[in-house]
């Protein structure tokens, strides 16, 4: 228990500043996190991403639900909010680590980068608030938003560190990150909000 004990050392104004800089990169993150990355924030970042898709998925088919019969909750919404975003703020930053340390980065850590993509999901939280509109365009339009403000922090902040690797390794994994999650805003978009 001591060990993990480090991972989620961080109060209450730590997060919020690292919530900030996140919405607000001015900085580097990493920079931000200034060697204590923590996983308090992402888990439970990840946690409000999932129960807030869920709602906003589930007012979404409400709305659209234009028979009338009685409306079913889609329970499915939950498991797959889930499946969906712990799966991606939990294995793809392993196997970015993993491929970053093949490569031969040598300042990539595994915990800054769950702190990276753990914290990147905030802008999701704000998305899904405002997608559960019928109109589609919009929806499209806000998932888009969504998807160009997080792909650039992520780019922004993986760039020093990928460019630590090769160069056609670099663009390889930038490549990789950018398609990934184009991927995560496409299903969001299509399971949630559709």
């Amino acid at each position: 228990m001591h060990y993990y004990e480090q991972f989620f050392d961080v109060d209450t104004n730590e997060v919020f500043r690292r919530c900030v800089a996140a919405l607000y990169p001015r900085t580097n993150f990493l920079d931000v996190l200034e060697g204590n990355a923590d996983l308090y924030g992402p888990i439970w970042i990840a946690t409000t991403v999932v129960v807030i898709l869920f709602l906003t998925g589930t007012i979404s088919q409400w709305l659209s639900n234009n028979d009338d019969k009685h409306f079913e909750y889609d329970f499915t919404l939950l498991s797959g909010a889930a499946g969906l975003i712990y799966g991606y703020t939990g294995i793809l930053p392993i196997a970015l680590w993993g491929a970053l340390r093949w490569f031969g980065s040598s300042t990539a850590d595994l915990i800054e980068c769950w702190a990276l993509y753990g914290y990147s999901n905030l802008v999701w939280i704000g998305v899904a608030l405002v997608s559960w509109s019928p109109l589609t365009a919009l929806n499209w339009a806000l998932v888009g938003v969504g998807f160009a403000w997080t792909v650039f922090f992520l780019l922004r902040n993986l760039y020093p560190v990928l460019n630590a690797t090769d160069a056609k390794a670099s663009k390889i994994l930038l490549i990789l990150v950018v398609v990934l999650h184009a991927g995560l805003a496409i299903a969001i978009k299509v399971l949630f909000f559709a």
